[in-house]
């Protein structure tokens, strides 16, 4: 499939909100036109607009056309499952993922997501020289960073980043990269890209290993036990339109472990737990 040229991305600041259409139903009812394609993804993703009774947005459409099939996730749609960690997010009432939709556009059905502006100056990762973690960090794992050296990988010990940890785990999360943290100038942070989500089989993969052992926040558990009632009720059907039954039973499992542990997931020790690239 063709497209227009490249745009650069997260460099285009979303809409505020006010009076107007909900930004999903702006993305799922709006006229969708392509500007441009994103040439770093891995798959199809086209930059848009989408315009709404006298109201745009930007947005990133990726159709299920443009997607390449994955020996091990080969139930569904990474569009399906884009829409479906959306739901899930909206049902913690966390707000981590941008809006998301699944809809028809100029290639066929495909996902369609909020454009978030990135605030640069939010510092999430780090390398440091260092054993240990300052003050206000969690450690991931060393790194080699060239000529026999290793450098310790570390996160932010935020407490968005911190329900996202959750979430991930919520959602079976393969591939929880720093380019996927999105932080905002008004605070908020945003996670993208949840195409390798909803396995039936662990592969948590993830930077956000800070946790990893430590007790589930109250918020946390109250959260869970939310998602539990939802995913027996309305957020299961809605996830029945877009997942597996059985990643649907999967992801029901999870989060039924998560509050008989009572602790955040650590690595399995079955395979690599930070996807690569990490960034």
């Amino acid at each position: 499939m063709s497209a227009p040229e490249r745009i650069p991305p997260r460099s285009v600041t979303a809409p505020a909100a006010g009076a107007g259409p909900h930004p999903a139903e702006l993305l799922a009812r709006g006229e969708l036109t392509v500007r441009g394609r994103i040439r770093e993804a891995s798959n199809a993703a086209l930059f848009c607009t989408v315009v709404l009774d006298g109201r745009q947005a930007s947005c990133v459409y990726k159709p299920v056309a443009g997607e390449r099939p994955l020996w091990d996730f080969p139930d569904g749609t990474l569009a399906g499952r884009e829409v479906a960690a959306y739901e899930v997010s909206e049902a913690t009432g966390w707000g981590l993922v941008p809006p998301t939709v699944l809809r028809d556009g100029p290639y066929g059905e495909g996902m369609c997501q909020l454009w978030i502006d990135v605030h640069a100056e939010a510092e999430l990762l780090a390398l440091v020289d260092a054993e240990e973690p300052a003050p206000g960090w969690r450690a991931i794992g060393f790194a080699e960073v060239g000529e026999g050296r290793t450098a310790l990988l570390v996160h932010a010990d935020d407490e968005r980043l911190r329900r996202l940890a959750v979430l991930d785990a919520v959602i079976n999360n393969a591939d929880r990269k720093g380019g996927h943290l999105l932080p905002t100038a008004d605070g908020r942070l945003y996670g993208i890209d949840h195409g390798v989500t909803f396995n039936v089989d662990n592969k948590l993969r993830t930077l956000l290993w800070g946790w990893a052992g430590e007790p589930l926040t109250p918020e946390a558990v109250d959260v869970l036990k939310g998602l539990r009632d939802g995913l027996a009720g309305e957020l299961g059907r809605r996830l029945a339109a877009l997942i597996t039954a059985a990643e649907i039973d999967a992801t029901r499992a999870r989060v039924d472990a998560l509050l008989a542990s009572g602790v955040h997931p650590e690595p399995s020790g079955e395979w690599p737990a930070i996807p690569w690239p990490p960034v």
